[in-house]
């Protein structure tokens, strides 16, 4: 064989040697516990979701998913830990608008860069929320609330758990044309709480953890945040339609590993999350909740990021919050 062979034939073995390194991780992940780091409270509608999805992975790989929640500052807390984690495809973090597009316009700064600090993996799910109030409040609508909080300006709180809730409500109250008092709260669930107890008046909050308490004749609803009825509360209207014209607000969840995680990985768990939404686990949680499985490429995900930071940025500043 003379030189030339010899230093073809070593480039090609190379090259194979370094695509069956790299396929490596792909074919063995997961090879042990994977951990899904949630932002929120447990029985909120992301750590539902996470569990759900969980359970799926668990059934086709057989290793478990251990869920860390990590509730508070609006997600913070949660992404401030996940990332200092290996990059190495077992720390998943379950994500939402408000820790990926919300977050960098509500503070005026942010320990974390939503993009330079991920790895997109996949989109997950999106969805409306439900505005409940406490009975007590003397309103079956949209209009009787809008009504009674005119006449009492100042007077009727609000409380929020996340970023979705809270600026669905202050979108509300600006393009209704009221004051409302914020109550702020590490998690929605937590929020619900206080509104069942009677310790605030309103709330606009994901469906996970509004609907089982009106279900249940603790909270009443008045109508739902997306631009169409939800499919498992159809005798719901939307916000627009019942007396805020123009007024629609949805939300989403995504999967993202730490920055530089192999991309062979983040592509297996991509698959993974795909199948899962397609189980019966997670089939159920969209089926009872109106939450409707989507999932996308990593490109994808970054570009519709991307889209969905601008999109906030614009109805923060329209509902008039000041960063903090």
């Amino acid at each position: 064989m003379n030189q030339g062979k010899r230093y073809l034939s070593r480039s090609v073995t190379a090259l194979m040697l370094a695509g069956a390194c790299a396929a490596a991780p792909a074919q063995e992940y997961p090879a042990k516990s994977v951990t899904f780091f949630v932002p929120f409270a447990a029985g909120s509608a992301t750590d539902t979701l996470a569990r759900s999805l969980g359970q799926g992975i668990t059934a086709e790989t057989k290793q478990n998913v251990v869920i860390d929640n990590r509730a508070g500052a609006n997600g913070i807390i949660a992404v401030q830990a996940f990332i200092r984690m290996p990059a190495d495809g077992y720390s998943v973090l379950i994500a939402t608008n408000t820790t990926h597009a919300a977050n960098e316009h509500l503070y005026k700064k942010i320990p974390y860069d939503p993009v330079r600090d991920f790895t997109a993996v996949t989109a997950l799910a999106r969805g409306g929320q439900v505005m409940v109030v406490n009975p007590r409040v003397p309103v079956k609508t949209v209009k009787e609330f809008i009504a009674l909080a005119k006449r009492q300006p100042g007077k009727l709180t609000f409380g929020s758990g996340s970023s979705s809730s809270r600026v669905a409500s202050e979108l509300f109250q600006q393009m209704a044309g009221l004051q409302l008092v914020h109550v702020p709260y590490k998690s929605n669930p937590m929020a619900v709480t206080d509104l069942v107890g009677g310790h605030i008046d309103m709330m606009i909050t994901d469906v996970v953890t509004g609907l089982p308490q009106v279900q249940a004749g603790k909270l009443r609803a008045l109508g739902v945040s997306s631009p169409k009825r939800l499919p498992n509360v159809p005798e719901l209207p939307t916000i627009a339609e019942a007396g805020v014209k123009g007024y629609e607000l949805t939300f989403w969840f995504a999967a993202y590993l730490p920055a530089k995680a192999p991309s062979a990985v983040a592509e297996r768990l991509r698959e993974l999350f795909v199948n899962a939404t397609r189980g019966p686990s997670a089939q159920s949680f969209f089926k009872t909740t109106g939450i409707e499985p989507w999932t996308t490429t990593s490109a994808e995900l970054a570009k519709f990021q991307a889209s969905e930071s601008a999109k906030w940025a614009k109805v923060i500043k329209a509902a008039g919050i000041e960063p903090e």
